[in-house]
């Protein structure tokens, strides 16, 4: 009958299209259901500085010395802020501890050159240093201070007349207090020292009008050089972070890191190390 063919023609059109529709949706349900793709991505991923650390039994850190964040006892051991702070890290991962010390000016291409995991070296956070490399949570701050040569400076007033051709500052390379004397003083002269050591001497000596580094330093050199050495201020020329740096492109590993600082700052420990190695010097005696 001719009135039945519209009613037949568009059903055998519609099941095919219904087939597809159907197939369709079995293999989006199929895609977003099954784990195979995301396990196969993860399974491609490098593995993690901490994995390595982990198989490897070992955590190197590379740090440098600075007083009282690390430097040598009388029998040649590393000891200080930065040395407990590496000790614990390395106990609570379950690993063992190498410490490997660094000349400061090169100790960033070191780590570039995996000669050591990461650096807990009392390194501020700055946008040159966060370029080359990724910063943890802060676990500490540095202040810079200034340490000056009393009869060199006699009628000198801070900052102003700091600021002038002829006065010489003593700095360490690569320091965030070498980078704040230069902004703060462009006039003078700055001398760069590879260790602070040798950096107190010359202001002792005379041959440097000032010094600048990282709090406690400027006041413990007072206080063993009464007679030669003052502070010109006691209030810190700037405060800033202070964290670990590992390579780039690491989000696992600063995951662990970053909850690790919070774990040992929120129970106290941070705190407890901080008091001992800058507001005390019980410590002093291990060291002479």
């Amino acid at each position: 009958m001719p009135s039945s063919a519209p009613h037949t023609a568009p059903l055998k059109l519609r099941r095919p299209a219904l087939a597809g529709a159907l197939a369709c949706l079995l293999l989006l349900a199929f895609c977003l259901l099954t784990p195979a793709p995301a396990q196969a991505a993860s399974e491609k991923l490098p593995p993690s500085l901490i994995d390595k650390v982990l198989d490897r039994g070992v955590l190197r850190v590379g740090f440098s010395s600075f007083v009282p964040w690390a430097m040598q006892d009388k029998n040649g051991e590393f000891i200080g802020f930065e040395v407990d702070v590496a000790r614990r890290l390395a106990k609570d991962l379950g690993v063992e501890l190498q410490l490997v010390p660094t000349r400061w000016s090169g100790i960033i291409p070191a780590l570039l050159a995996d000669k050591f995991d990461i650096i807990i070296g009392s390194m501020s956070v700055t946008p040159e240093r966060n370029l080359k490399g990724n910063f943890t949570i802060p676990y500490d701050y540095a202040t810079i201070e200034a340490v000056a040569n009393k009869e060199k400076t006699k009628g000198m007033k801070f900052p102003e007349d700091y600021n002038k051709p002829g006065v010489v500052i003593a700095v360490r390379s690569g320091s965030t207090p070498a980078l704040a004397a230069k902004k703060l003083f462009p006039e003078a002269t700055l001398r760069p020292f590879d260790d602070e050591a040798p950096a107190v001497q010359d202001v002792i000596a005379g041959r440097s009008h000032l010094m600048l580094s990282s709090a406690p330093l400027p006041a413990f050199s007072v206080l063993r050089n009464p007679d030669v050495l003052y502070q010109p201020t006691t209030e810190a020329i700037s405060r800033q972070p202070v964290g670990f740096l590992i390579r780039k492109g690491d989000v696992d590993s600063l995951n662990v890191l970053d909850n690790w600082i919070r774990m040992a700052e929120e129970e106290g420990w941070l705190k407890d190390r901080r008091n001992y190695w800058f507001h005390s010097t019980d410590w002093e005696k291990l060291v002479r």
